[in-house]
């Protein structure tokens, strides 16, 4: 049988939250890596707002009535620890190459964030369950955490190479 509208809805923003919560988990570390350092209180701000943005997902999964898959969630989570198993140049301790590889990921990650606000976006006008106001404001800020980030970027790529 095919997949439904409702059911490919439901896997479509269970595998946003399985990718926001991976993503949330890095900020998270990377801020905390940087504690005391220039980068620090950017990190720290974008670890916190990228928390919440995570947190938006989950209500919004909730006011649709999708159920929250913890299997996935917790895929997101061992994903991002996997994700530390790199070969960075620093065997047990970090290069500063893993800077930049760090915020080319959240860079990624909140291109692929961006994507989920707009198409849900897109079904705001025949949902009611989605504010489209919200949704806007979600973009506004994701766009401007994009631009943060590239900032962030280009400084670590600078320090790898400049």
């Amino acid at each position: 049988m095919p997949p439904t509208r409702v059911s490919m809805l439901r896997i479509y923003l269970n595998d946003h939250l399985t990718g926001a919560t991976a993503g949330a988990e890095l900020l998270r570390r990377t801020a905390g890596t940087h504690r005391g350092g220039p980068l620090g209180p950017e990190l720290e701000e974008l670890a916190r707002e990228v928390a919440e943005d995570r947190q938006e997902l989950v209500e919004i999964m909730v006011r649709l009535g999708v159920p929250v898959r913890q299997a996935r969630v917790t895929a997101g989570w061992v994903a991002e620890k996997a994700g530390r198993l790199k070969l960075n140049g620093g065997l047990l301790s970090r290069s500063p190459l893993s800077d930049v590889l760090e915020l080319e990921a959240m860079r990624l990650g909140v291109q692929a964030k961006t994507a989920c606000w707009r198409t849900l976006a897109a079904l705001a006008d025949g949902e009611p369950r989605l504010d489209a106001g919200r949704l806007a404001e979600l973009l506004d800020r994701a766009a401007a955490q994009a631009r943060r980030l590239e900032a962030l970027s280009a400084r670590a790529v600078l320090q790898v190479w400049g």
